[in-house]
Formats: structure tokens, C-alpha cells, sequence
């Protein structure tokens, strides 16, 4: 069974999500505010995040920045702003979801399974056996790691399918919408500049590396380069 760490400053939107959780076979863990998430975190070791954003004192952006210092654990922000902005900040951030308050409980619990999903391996796998490799480049499918000559990098699971997409055929270029369909294999539908947003941060990560593999054709896509 799952566990999930809802943390909102409000315990009647906590209530509701939780319950809708628990009906869909979750455990929860709730966090009033971003200290108490901290903790909770490293206590219960959730295998995903709901987080509010706007919060007093600690919030939700801060919380993100702490756990991806520690953590890859998929992060769903929840935030009362719609602005695309926000959207684009929270996934560059890190996170790997964004639901806007108002919101469906049904839909949150839908993003959240198709999140753990992808976590699990259901992939459409187009090559035999385990491993990718090209070059430097080596992403392992079961354990959902990726390295660069040995070097391994922390990637959340829409930046894993986003390379694993591109890794799927190096030298091929990807439009932004099949890397949308290799990144999130749901019902949804994203923005340009959010696949522009889970790539950037791809590349800063191998740029700590000194490296560069992801090559942009603007207004067309992005391919892997040589490795």
C-alpha cells in the first residue's frame, strides 16, 4: 500500500484528499506546514508528495527545494493560482504534477496512481533486456536510475521518461508532444512550455557533469545528441 504525505495549511482540503486517497487503497500521512512535512518525510519515507504552495512561513516551493536535495519522491503541488507562471516555477523546481485548487479529488487520485505507475516500470519498453545505453549514457529500467560515466544523476520519474524517451532512439528528433506521451502515458494534456520546463532541468542536471547531450531544433523539438 502507498503512502502518501498530504501537506496543506487547511485540514478540511487534508480531510478531503486524504479520504479520497484512502478510498483508492492509499495510506496517508498528513503535514499542516512545511516544518511539520519535513519531518514527516523523513519519518514516514512516502512514496509521493502532495504539496501546497502557498503556505505561512515554510512554503511549498521551500519544501520542494529541501526534499530534492535528499529525495527523487514524486511532488504533486496543489496551488489556488492557475497562472502558467506558477505552473512552470513549481515544475522547475522539481515537482511533477500541478493541480490548481478548486480541484477534482477523482483527478488528483488519477494523477497520483498514473505518477506511481510510472514508478513501478508500466512502460511501453522498445528495446529488450533492462538497460539503455548510448555512449556515456546508461539508464537502468528497473531500478529507474540514469549515470553518465558512472556518475549518476537524480532524475524525478518525468525527467527518467523524458530521457528515456530520447534515449529510446538517439540521433531521432522528438517533438514536444511524443515527449509528452513518453513522459506521462495518461489521460493529460501539457504545455509546450512545460516539457520546455522538465527539459531544462535534464540539461542543468549533466551540465553539473560538464555535459550536454540533449540538443533543441527550434520550434521542432529535442533529440539526444552524440554521447
Amino acid at each position: 500500500m502507498p503512502t502518501i504525505l498530504v501537506v496543506d495549511d487547511d485540514p478540511h482540503i487534508r480531510e478531503i484528499i486524504c479520504f479520497a486517497l484512502h478510498k483508492d487503497g492509499f495510506a496517508t500521512v498528513e503535514a499542516g506546514n512545511g516544518e511539520q512535512a519535513l519531518a514527516r518525510f523523513q519519518a514516514a519515507g512516502p512514496d509521493l508528495v502532495v504539496l501546497d504552495i502557498i503556505m505561512p512561513e515554510l512554503d511549498g516551493t521551500e519544501v520542494c527545494r529541501a526534499l530534492r536535495r535528499i529525495s527523487t519522491v514524486p511532488i504533486v503541488f496543489l496551488s489556488s493560482r492557475d497562472d502558467e507562471v506558477d505552473r512552470i516555477i513549481g515544475l522547475e523546481l522539481g515537482g511533477d504534477d500541478y493541480v490548481t485548487k478548486p480541484f477534482s479529488p477523482r483527478e488528483l487520485t488519477a494523477r497520483v496512481r498514473a505518477i506511481l505507475r510510472r514508478g513501478k516500470g508500466e512502460w511501453h519498453d522498445p528495446t529488450p533486456g533492462h538497460l539503455l545505453e548510448y555512449g556515456r549514457l546508461r539508464l537502468d529500467l528497473e531500478r529507474y536510475t540514469a549515470d553518465w560515466q558512472g556518475q549518476e544523476i537524480a532524475l524525478t520519474l518525468t525527467e527518467f521518461g523524458i530521457l528515456r524517451t530520447l534515449l529510446s532512439h538517439p540521433g531521432k528528433v522528438f517533438s514536444r508532444d511524443q515527449l509528452m506521451d513518453g513522459s506521462y502515458q495518461d489521460y493529460r494534456v501539457v504545455s509546450d512550455r512545460t516539457i520546455d520546463s522538465h527539459v531544462r532541468r535534464v540539461r542543468s542536471k549533466f551540465k553539473v557533469l560538464g555535459a550536454d547531450p540533449i540538443e533543441t531544433l527550434h520550434g521542432i523539438g529535442y533529440r539526444l545528441g552524440p554521447c
